[in-house]
Order: structure tokens, then sequence, then C-alpha cells
């Protein structure tokens, strides 16, 4: 009798508990809209994937001019704007993967990146790519928290 109760209990604690399977899009207009079929980002099971973005101006939807420090700083705070959005914020993040046109440009890449994830910073990968859509210099992804 007591085994069962312990069993009804954690079955009840367990359905109380948000485990839910459900997907919710992330949409804002203080970040550049999707040029194809994805979404800015996708909330599910307590985190928040947001898909890459590159160096575009959410007012004109254009590639910004700049170097890479540029490029970095516009590109993290598109990804910043869609994680408001979502209820988050950059200090949640907890991956990113980072996405290179010419791995030399690393150090100020990693200069900029910096300044947004001071505290705890998340896990990374980054990697050299061919060719990034429109030609930009850098693309990054994240993983936050809800």
């Amino acid at each position: 009798m007591k085994k069962c109760l312990s069993l009804l209990f954690v079955l009840a604690l367990m359905t109380s508990v948000s485990f839910t399977q459900e997907k919710k899009v992330v949409a804002t207009k203080d970040a550049p809209q999707p040029i194809g079929p994805y979404s800015q980002g996708i909330k599910a099971g307590g985190f928040i994937f947001a898909s890459g973005q590159i160096a575009l101006d959410p007012a004109t939807g254009k590639l910004i001019e700049g170097d890479i420090k540029a490029q970095t700083e516009r590109v993290l705070k598109n990804l910043s704007a869609v994680l408001a959005a979502a209820g988050s914020s950059m200090d949640r993040v907890v991956r990113t993967t980072v996405f290179l046109k010419n791995i030399s440009d690393f150090p100020a890449m990693n200069e900029v990146y910096g300044q947004f994830f001071k505290n705890e910073p998340p896990s990374r990968s980054t990697v050299q790519v061919a060719a990034l859509p429109k030609d930009a210099l850098i693309e990054i992804d994240v993983v936050a928290l809800q």
C-alpha cells in the first residue's frame, strides 16, 4: 500500500511539472525577418532555439556595412531581440555556434562576443565555413533557457 501511494505521488508530481512537447514560434519585428522557410526562434521543452542570425539591419533587411566587429555586434543584437521576444535574454544562453567566413577574424569576433557574455559564458563551437548567406562575415545561433 505504501509503495502504491509513493508511486501515485510521483506520478502526480510528474504531471504537475510542465513536460510539454508543444512548440511555439518566436517572432519579432526587432530582429530581421527570416529570408527563408524558418522561424526566428522556437520555444520548446524549456528552451529557446534561436535560428542563426547574420548582420542584417532589422529596419531594412540589408546586410550592414562594416568589418567583423560591426557584424558581430549586429548579429548579437539581433539574437538579443529574438530572445527578448521569447521572454529570455543573453544571460540565459547555454550554447552558441559561431560560423565565420574567415577564421582569422576569430580574435576580433571574440572581443565583441565577450562584451555580450561577461558572466558565465555559454558553451560554444566556432567553425570556418566556405560561405554564408548574403556574403556575411559571421552567423551565430543560440540555445537559451526560457
